[in-house]
């Protein structure tokens, strides 16, 4: 079903369609033959999930498929939605502390209300250096100050912004739809380099989010490869090869890189769709080791182990040194489940009917259940301690803990 939603997304993009519209013919086709999404299991809860607050935010993706995954920074947190609101709000009670429409960038106002033609927020927020960053469906990167939401800077790069833009010394990293990697100055949005990589004809719907670690830029692109570039000149240290194309059609060839990767250690983790999920030391860009793993959605980590949601919503947990498995929960199957968080001894996923789902991370059993609203969650969960903050499609953004 979610593989279904990425083509038919990709080709409402294509098309000039609203993805919207394409989502919603996609929800009400009668001649849909993917497989049905698990019925919920009943379980022995095992877990007491305390909701501490719950707020409506904005719009937030308005049905879109668009990962405006909130942001948590000193006991702050940091939501935009699809039409251009942004808002901080303290982690502990969610209340508001300010809120900003963006109805203007460059003197020119958005025009959210019509359909196909008009600029949405598309990526962020990132965060860096007190700035908080934004990206629009047409090229546009806007800095704010992360204390009162002032803007600071906007500029322009060549194509939509569909991930978070990051901040870091001072510059600003930013990955576009068209396969290009931009440095700005942190300070004025002044281009400084940007580095090109060509992108298959056909791709799913979304870029991973830059890293920034020990001033390497950390980026995947659509074709399955990964390459290091030096933070302040753009310099290529090295690429690799994550997973080849394989296959005699467009289709069979997508080998996309839309999950962040995560470096922990000077290691970098990184998965593909369609692919594999590999471990790359991050000084050499050498292999370490590689599991026949296709994934779109994203994962986490604890000391010991990987936590990997699978293009099927199959949650696994792999030995984080070796890649060997330690349990796959394949009770979520195409549920649409996020990537995990990791929350004491538990993980939690959200599906797209609303839940979070509790499993155990030692064993992958249920735990505990809870749901926000009636609407999907597309966003990985956001912890903090003992917290969990989960935010759906529709804005709703709430806090939770447990006993």
């Amino acid at each position: 079903m979610m593989y279904r939603i990425f083509f038919l997304l990709f080709l409402g993009l294509l098309s000039g369609c609203s993805m919207k519209d394409k989502l919603a013919d996609l929800v009400k086709s009668d001649d849909d033959n993917s497989e049905p999404p698990a019925p919920l299991v009943e379980f022995r809860q095992g877990l007491n999930v305390i909701e501490l607050w719950s707020e409506s935010t904005g719009s937030g993706t308005d049905e879109q498929y668009l990962l405006l995954t909130p942001i948590i920074v000193n006991q702050r947190l940091y939501v935009v939605d699809v039409s251009g609101r942004i808002k901080c709000l303290d982690a502990t009670n969610g209340v508001t502390m300010w809120a900003k429409d963006m109805e203007h960038i460059g003197g020119s106002k958005l025009k959210f209300w019509s359909k196909a033609e008009s600029e949405t927020i598309s990526g962020g927020p990132g965060y860096g250096e007190n700035t908080i960053l934004i990206g629009t469906s047409e090229g546009q990167v806007i800095a704010y100050s992360a204390d009162q939401g002032e803007e600071l800077w906007h500029t322009s790069v060549t194509s939509e912004v569909l991930s978070a833009p990051q901040r870091h010394n001072n510059i600003v990293i930013v990955r576009t739809l068209d396969g290009k990697i931009f440095a700005l100055d942190g300070r004025s949005g002044k281009h400084l380099w940007n580095h090109d990589r060509s992108v298959p004809s056909l791709t799913l719907r979304g870029t991973s989010a830059p890293v920034i670690s020990d001033d390497i830029v950390i980026a995947g692109s659509d074709g399955g490869h990964l390459a290091a570039l030096e933070l302040q000149t753009g310099r290529l240290l090295w690429e690799a090869t994550i997973t080849e194309s394989r296959g005699s059609t467009d289709l069979e060839r997508m080998v996309d890189i839309d999950s962040t990767p995560l470096v922990i250690n000077g290691t970098i983790y990184v998965a593909t769709y369609r692919g594999d999920l590999v471990a790359i030391n991050m000084e050499s860009g050498r292999e370490l080791w590689r599991r026949d793993v296709s994934s779109y959605a994203g994962f986490s980590a604890d000391d010991d182990n990987i936590y990997l949601t699978d293009e099927d919503s199959h949650i696994w947990a792999l030995e984080r040194y070796t890649g060997n498995s330690v349990w796959k929960q394949e009770k979520l199957h195409a549920r649409g489940a996020t990537a995990a968080s990791v929350i004491g001894d538990y993980i939690v996923v959200g599906d797209f009917e609303g839940y979070l789902h509790w499993l155990n991370k030692g064993t992958g059993d249920f735990v505990a259940r809870t749901r926000i609203t009636k609407e999907r969650i597309i966003v990985k969960p956001l912890v903090l301690g003992k917290y969990l903050y989960a935010y759906s499609s529709d804005g709703t953004l709430a806090a939770y803990t447990y006993r």
